[in-house]
């Protein structure tokens, strides 16, 4: 399993998260990024890309020691310093209120404990800060929710423990982050039990 993680499943995660439609999402959830900015779940720095003009900065996290070298790569051609590190959103070796932004997309669904992950967020962001999120999760539809559940010990294996049936919106509400705005839908010529999407923010009160 090490093998696969290590060695297969970065270049999987690069091939799925490079895919034209989720461009323009990526777009979306970073135009409002500003400040001292981590993002948790870094992966291959795909999000690179796609900050805002006049971005320098990045501190990047991620758990998985295969994406390192493919993240680093693309952080050289992509003008932002970013500060790397290999490790667990759940254990952030930040300083409380040091990031003015928190940036996660596809990461929630992966963490082991995402309530542990969520407050060390919440430590880690300035009063005032803010969350913002692209995730996929579970769907409000009762027949495409129980294909999640059904799917979902198979789907973690794959995805590297990426989960199908979580309720993002509830598990930042859970938080004690103060949710601003959250958009649901379901990816265009995707599978629904594995395109339903939140895109949304959420603020440290």
């Amino acid at each position: 399993m090490s093998l696969y993680r290590h060695h297969v499943f970065p270049w999987v995660l690069e091939a799925v998260m490079n895919q034209r439609m989720f461009k323009r999402l990526r777009r979306e959830l970073l135009a409002p990024v500003s400040g001292r900015v981590l993002e948790i779940g870094f992966g291959t720095g795909i999000n690179l890309d796609f900050y805002p003009a006049g971005t320098a900065r990045i501190v990047g996290v991620d758990s998985n020691p295969g994406v390192g070298s493919i993240a680093r790569r693309r952080a050289a051609n992509s003008g932002i310093e970013v500060e790397h590190h290999q490790l667990s959103a759940e254990q952030l070796p930040f300083d409380a209120a040091s990031f003015d932004t928190v940036v996660s997309s596809f990461t929630l669904c992966s963490i082991p404990d995402v309530q542990q992950a969520l407050a060390e967020v919440r430590r880690v962001l300035q009063p005032g800060g803010e969350f913002v999120f692209l995730e996929h999760g579970l769907s409000p539809d009762p027949p495409v929710a129980r294909w999640q559940r059904r799917i979902n010990p198979l789907w973690k294996v794959v995805g590297d423990g990426c989960h199908l049936d979580r309720d993002t919106t509830d598990e930042v509400r859970r938080s004690g982050l103060y949710i601003e705005r959250v958009r649901n839908f379901y990816l265009p010529k995707s599978l629904k039990f594995a395109g339903y999407m939140y895109l949304g923010a959420a603020r440290k009160a």
